[in-house]
């Protein structure tokens, strides 16, 4: 429903009175301008604030009620997953709302996190997590992301009303460029993905090996290096426990870093797996501090320890290894725009998605693109691409590691 529509309901319903913590917690973060309708079961909508009515929030029984009583975040979105409860009109405006809700489940959030990872080991936790994603079923993805090279990580806009099509090679081909790939080069893609990098590398004679640990990432792309005939291959396995018999001439990780919350481990991989002199092309989403998504996104998006990239740490690790930090380029917008065309295209392939995966699957996946768009929009989440060199130590007289008030200084200028 449009936000206009919405308003011409607001005109006529009649009102009664917000429960009062409810109308406390809402307005506190609502903008002056901005205002919406609460609908609770056999009840008139409720308007809270005093713009313009964007959204309404409709509770379908009582379920839904307890739900937004509660201001429990996770209640709140399983209750939109199972339809108790819709969201109608301007669902960015209605995300303004996160900040009035909770979300400590401690319990829940240390099993996800921690605990399995303690029990079971990292790797093998992982190949349990990422095949949740990413074993769904391929042509999922494929119904949001770009059709032409089916990138799952963001573009590099230059506008904001270019194609994502465009922003994506653009992407693929300053990866390709900044890390010095030649035709004949053996270059390893950590997180194959739909194969867009791999096939974007693999038509222009770079001899790639592609990781993954889900099964259909890796049926999808042995697919396309048969059908394209590429000088290229997949292998499922963790990145952390790859051997190769001989270094890479240049590493790609396009969206991978999230997944890899041990830098110290990651960047001594690397380094064992890279030539001297050669490069690690990276891109990720990022936050202020090292810490884990929300509540929501470990539980029906990414199960798991997956974290953001919290650049500051990961530069002081990078300073502890034989990798220097070459290129540092923020990418908060271009990540806001991706994601947006990300869910577009989701919305417009409701009825498809609804059809062969179901309406939950449908609002899931909803909840979690446009909750991007509103993160990067709101600098509630930014992203980053960066280049790493592989320059062992020489013995001069500069010292490797970087004195610790500097660090502090760059933790402090990039948590600002």
């Amino acid at each position: 429903m449009q936000a206009s529509r919405v308003g011409e309901i607001a005109q006529t319903a009649p009102q009664t009175r917000v429960p009062a913590a409810l109308e406390k917690a809402f307005l506190k973060i609502l903008p002056e301008d901005s205002a919406f309708e609460l609908q609770m079961p056999g009840q008139a909508p409720w308007r809270i604030g005093s713009g313009t009515v964007k959204f309404r929030v409709a509770a379908n029984n009582a379920a839904a009620a307890s739900a937004i009583r509660s201001l429990d975040e996770i209640r709140i979105a399983e209750a939109y997953l199972s339809a108790d409860l819709d969201i109608e009109g301007d669902l960015l405006a209605a995300f303004d709302l996160r900040n009035s809700l909770t979300d400590k489940h401690i319990l829940a959030y240390l099993w996800s996190t921690y605990g399995q990872r303690l029990l079971h080991g990292q790797t093998a936790s992982d190949k349990k997590w990422v095949a949740q994603h990413y074993d769904i079923d391929g042509d999922f993805h494929l119904q949001f992301l770009d059709r032409q090279f089916r990138c799952y990580s963001h573009g590099y806009f230059e506008c904001h009303d270019e194609p994502l099509e465009f922003a994506i090679e653009r992407k693929l081909t300053t990866a390709f460029e900044l890390a010095g790939i030649q035709p004949g080069m053996r270059v390893l893609d950590i997180g194959a993905g739909w194969g867009s990098f791999l096939e974007f590398a693999g038509k222009r004679g770079a001899r790639v090996t592609s990781l993954t640990i889900s099964k259909d990432s890796e049926a999808f792309c042995n697919r396309l290096i048969q059908n394209a005939d590429l000088p290229c291959r997949v292998v499922r396995e963790h990145f952390l426990e790859y051997n190769s018999p001989e270094p890479f001439d240049a590493i790609i990780n396009l969206g991978v870093t999230e997944h890899l919350p041990d830098y110290e481990a990651t960047l001594r991989q690397y380094a064992k797996l890279l030539k001297p002199g050669g490069r690690v092309y990276l891109d990720a989403s990022a936050s202020p501090g090292k810490y884990p998504f929300s509540r929501f996104i470990l539980k029906y998006i990414y199960p798991g320890n997956e974290t953001p990239l919290h650049l500051p740490s990961y530069l002081e690790a990078v300073c502890d290894s034989p990798l220097e930090l070459c290129l540092v380029q923020n990418d908060r917008i271009s990540y806001m725009l991706t994601a947006r065309h990300w869910a577009e295209n989701l919305d417009r392939n409701r009825s498809t998605i609804a059809a062969r995966w179901g309406e939950s699957m449908y609002r899931r996946f909803r909840l979690y693109l446009w909750g991007c768009v509103h993160c990067f929009a709101t600098d509630d989440m930014t992203a980053y691409h960066w280049m790493l060199q592989h320059t062992p130590p020489h013995g001069g007289r500069m010292a490797r590691k970087t004195p610790a008030k500097v660090l502090k200084k760059v933790r402090k200028a990039f948590s600002a």
